[in-house]
C-alpha cells in the first residue's frame, strides 16, 4: 500500500512585492507621521479613516499602469455580486465618503488620512505592492486658493519632519495647460484619448527616462534596457515638438514660465485658464511667505493619475545620495497631488471641487535616514530576570512597580534555567537595564541593577580589570529600584 503523500510545509517567506515592518521601523514611521499630523491639524484638517476595501466601481479606473490585471488593483468578486478591491490610494475612498456623507459633512470638508494602500504592479527594487501614504485634501473649495494652501502645507510638513529649506522644492503645474497644449497640437477629441494618455504617462517619466526617452514615447515607442518595447503615442514631429517645448518652458521666474506657456496654448481657452490659475497660485503663495526658494512653477510636472483636472504639484528632494549602482543622484520625489474636480461627481452627478496631496511615507522615511534626521531607535524595555522559578510573583511585582512609575518593563518569560540566555534576550531586545534578584539578595532586601548600555561600552574598550572596577552593575535596596533605573535611563537619554 502506497504511503499517503505528505502535505508540504508552507514556505515562510513574504509574498513578492511585499515587506514586513519591525519595531524600530514602525516606531520611526509613527514619529514622522505624528509630526506631519501636527502640521495638518494646525492648518485645520481633521483625521479620517476609511475601509481598506472598496467596490471596484467606487475606486474607478485611474491608475497610470493600465496593462496590469484588474487595472492595477487587487480585486475579487463577492458571491456573484459586487467586485471588491483593496484601495490603491486614499483619494478615491475620500470621494466615496464625500458623496455618501455629503449632507452631514461641513463644506468645504478638510481631512487627512494615513495608512497602507495596495497596487497590483510589477514589483522591483524599492517598488512594493503595499506601501504607506499620508494624505490631506479639501473637498468643496473651487478656488485655487485651496491648491495654494495645500502646497504651502506640504512645504511646512517637510520642514517639520527635518527636511531643511534648500533641500526640497515643491513644483506646481496645471493640467489645463497641458490639455491646452495638446488641443493646440491637434490632439483634442475622443479619437485621441489613447494618444493623450500615452503622452501624459510619457511626460510623467521625464525624470527617469530623460528628454530622449520621452521623445521616443511621443513617437513610435521605446525599447528599454531589458529589450521590452513600449508603444508610443504616434505623434507627428510637429506635435511631439510642441509637447517637448511645453516641458522645456520653465524660465528663470514664474512670470517668465507663464509667458512661455501662454504662447504654447494660444487658441485654447482651457490652456489660457490654466496659465491664469498658475499666476494666481504664485501670488497667493508669495503672500503666505512661500517664494520660489520653496515652491516654483514647473511645466514638467503632470502626475500620472488620470483624475486630475487642474493644478498638480510634486515635492522633490534636491540633496544628493548614492543609488544602488553607486552613482550620485538627487533623491527625487516624495509627495504629489493636485485638483480632481470630477471624482466626487462620479457618485453625485453634481460637480464637487476637490484638491489634495499625498506623501509617500516610505520614501520620506528613507530621505530622513539619508539626511541623518530619522528618529534614533528607541531603547527596549527594562528586563526583570528570573533567578528562582518559585518567586515569579515577586518578580512580577517588580515589573508592576516599574510600570507604575512609567518605566517600560517586562518579565523574562522564557526558560529561566540558563541565566546567560536571559541576558542574550535582553541584548536582542535592546534593553538598557536588567534587574537581578536571587534568594540571597531577596533575603537582604536588595536587588542587582545591571546597566547594559554602559556594560557594552566598557566591554568594547576596557580590559577585564577595568571592567570589574566600573559601576556597570550595582546593588541597591529594593526601595531604590525605581530611582536607580530612572537615573540610568536619564543618563542614556
Amino acid at each position: 500500500m502506497a504511503k499517503p503523500k505528505k502535505t508540504p510545509r508552507p514556505k515562510a517567506q513574504t509574498p513578492k512585492g511585499f515587506r514586513d515592518y519591525f519595531g524600530a521601523e514602525v516606531t520611526e514611521r509613527k514619529a514622522m507621521l505624528d509630526k506631519i499630523a501636527e502640521v495638518y491639524h494646525l492648518y485645520g484638517f481633521d483625521p479620517l479613516e476609511t475601509s481598506a476595501v472598496e467596490t471596484v466601481e467606487a475606486l474607478g479606473k485611474f491608475l497610470p499602469d493600465v496593462d496590469r490585471p484588474n487595472e492595477g488593483v487587487f480585486a475579487w468578486q463577492e458571491d456573484d455580486a459586487d467586485w471588491l478591491a483593496l484601495r490603491y490610494d486614499l483619494t478615491a475612498p475620500l470621494a466615496r465618503v464625500a458623496a455618501q456623507y455629503r449632507n452631514d459633512l461641513p463644506s468645504p470638508y478638510r481631512r487627512y488620512a494615513m495608512g497602507p494602500v495596495w497596487r497590483n504592479e510589477k514589483p522591483g527594487p524599492g517598488r512594493f505592492r503595499q506601501f504607506y501614504q499620508c494624505d490631506a485634501d479639501t473637498v468643496g473649495a473651487p478656488s485655487v486658493a485651496a491648491d495654494a494652501e495645500v502646497c504651502a502645507m506640504l512645504a511646512t510638513a517637510l520642514e517639520a519632519v527635518g527636511i531643511p529649506r534648500g533641500d526640497y522644492i515643491v513644483r506646481i503645474n496645471n493640467r489645463k495647460v497641458l490639455n491646452g497644449v495638446m488641443e493646440a497640437a491637434g490632439l483634442a477629441g475622443d479619437e485621441n484619448a489613447t494618444a493623450r494618455g500615452i503622452v501624459l504617462r510619457a511626460i510623467d517619466k521625464l525624470d527617469r527616462l530623460g528628454p530622449e526617452g520621452v521623445r521616443a514615447l511621443l513617437g513610435t515607442g521605446r525599447k528599454d534596457e531589458s529589450g521590452d518595447f513600449t508603444d508610443g503615442a504616434g505623434l507627428s514631429d510637429a506635435q511631439a515638438e510642441r509637447i517637448m517645448a511645453f516641458m522645456a518652458a520653465k524660465g528663470e521666474s514664474g512670470a517668465e514660465t507663464c509667458a512661455a506657456l501662454a504662447d504654447l496654448v494660444v487658441g485654447s481657452q482651457a490652456g489660457t485658464d490654466g496659465v491664469a490659475e498658475l499666476q494666481t497660485m504664485a501670488k497667493l503663495l508669495e503672500a503666505q511667505g512661500f517664494g520660489p526658494d520653496r515652491i516654483v512653477i514647473d511645466p514638467s510636472v503632470v502626475r500620472g493619475l488620470g483624475y486630475y483636472t487642474g493644478p498638480v504639484f510634486e515635492a522633490e528632494l534636491t540633496f544628493e545620495v548614492q543609488n544602488d549602482k553607486g552613482q550620485t543622484v538627487q533623491f527625487g520625489s516624495v509627495a504629489g497631488g493636485g485638483r480632481y474636480d470630477d471624482l466626487v461627481k462620479r457618485f453625485t452627478g453634481q460637480a464637487v471641487p476637490a484638491t489634495g496631496v499625498s506623501i509617500g511615507v516610505d520614501r520620506l522615511l528613507a530621505a530622513l535616514r539619508a539626511k541623518g534626521q530619522a528618529q534614533a531607535a528607541a531603547p527596549g524595555p527594562v528586563i526583570v530576570t528570573v533567578m528562582d522559578r518559585e518567586r515569579i510573583a515577586d518578580y512580577q511585582a517588580m515589573v508592576g512597580t516599574l510600570r507604575g512609575a512609567g518605566i517600560r518593563a517586562e518579565l523574562y518569560l522564557g526558560n529561566p534555567k540558563n541565566f546567560g540566555n536571559q541576558l542574550k534576550y535582553a541584548d536582542k531586545r535592546a534593553a538598557p537595564v536588567a534587574v537581578i534578584q536571587g534568594s540571597d539578595e531577596a533575603a537582604r532586601g536588595v536587588v542587582q541593577i545591571k546597566d547594559l548600555v554602559l556594560g557594552a561600552q566598557i566591554a568594547e574598550s576596557a580590559s577585564l580589570d577595568e571592567w570589574k572596577s566600573q559601576p556597570a552593575q550595582r546593588e541597591v535596596p529594593v526601595a531604590d529600584l525605581v530611582a536607580e533605573v530612572q537615573a540610568i535611563l536619564a543618563r542614556g537619554a
